[in-house]
């Protein structure tokens, strides 16, 4: 195939997310909807890489570098059996497990997409390594020099625990977080900034707690962030953590760093 072109696909719990990759090179990504299995069913059967990407992208398709070629094979993980299952009829997909990351002492309930970003992250800007992921759930993953798992922490996100609030209460309201750099009020004065500030700050003291404690364990470790809202998380610890926000690298990419380094090992 021209320029050795291949997908990554991410199936996560609401949305897929999309790699393009030109041999080692990451090309482009995006998001779309899930698809339903017609469309899936039919994606290898597509003559025209254009056709192809035409059907996956939702808008602005890249230019393949030869649109006669076949459709490219698909390097896949995801965290949704039943979805996992209908991509099994793309006729050039490999379905990563967990056995193929190779990261030592994974324990089995240990999420896919954990273990990538992981190791994506740690064979790419070196081990030990932890890695924050600031999505629907707050996590904590690590791993030492020789690659192996430290373990980790899982909490709910800033959106999940305002969420609960309301759901769980009969008379808070719904409360989104703000995207911004400035910190609500921490002795707040109405019901909506109370939930933001409890919220808001008592994340931001965790994820200092953790990151210092392993900072204390590997001093000279990275600490990479991605996620959904892991610009606002830099944001917020920039104004309340600067010296910690200073060593964070974020990167929405480690997984697909992951799946690259097994793409090619």
């Amino acid at each position: 195939m021209s320029e050795n072109l291949w997908l990554a696909l991410e199936i996560g719990n609401s949305r897929l997310h999309w790699a393009l990759f030109r041999g080692e090179k990451l090309s482009k990504t995006w998001d779309s909807d899930y698809l339903p299995i017609a469309v899936i069913d039919q994606l290898a059967q597509y003559q025209s890489l254009e056709d192809f990407l035409l059907k996956i992208f939702p808008s602005s398709p890249p230019s393949p570098p030869s649109p006669s070629s076949p459709p490219p094979p698909l390097l896949l993980s995801s965290v949704v059996p039943s979805q996992t299952e209908i991509w099994q009829t793309y006729y050039q997909v490999r379905v990563i497990t967990l056995d193929q990351v190779p990261l030592k002492g994974i324990y089995p309930t240990l999420g896919i997409d954990r273990a990538l970003s992981l190791y994506g992250a740690g064979s790419t800007l070196g081990f030990p390594m932890l890695v924050i992921d600031a999505g629907t759930a707050l996590t904590f993953t690590g791993a030492d020099k020789h690659q192996n798992l430290v373990g980790g922490a899982i909490l709910p996100g800033f959106h999940l625990q305002l969420a609960s609030l309301t759901q769980k209460t009969a008379q808070l309201p719904f409360v989104e977080t703000r995207n911004t750099k400035s910190l609500p009020q921490r002795f707040a004065l109405n019901t909506e900034e109370a939930m933001q500030s409890g919220v808001i700050y008592t994340l931001l003291a965790g994820i200092k707690d953790f990151v210092e404690a392993w900072w204390c364990n590997f001093p000279d470790s990275k600490v990479a962030i991605k996620g959904g809202d892991r610009t606002l998380v830099v944001n917020y610890m920039k104004s309340q953590y600067p010296e910690i926000a200073a060593r964070l690298i974020v990167e929405p990419n480690l997984i697909f760093w992951g799946m690259r380094s097994l793409f090619f090992l």
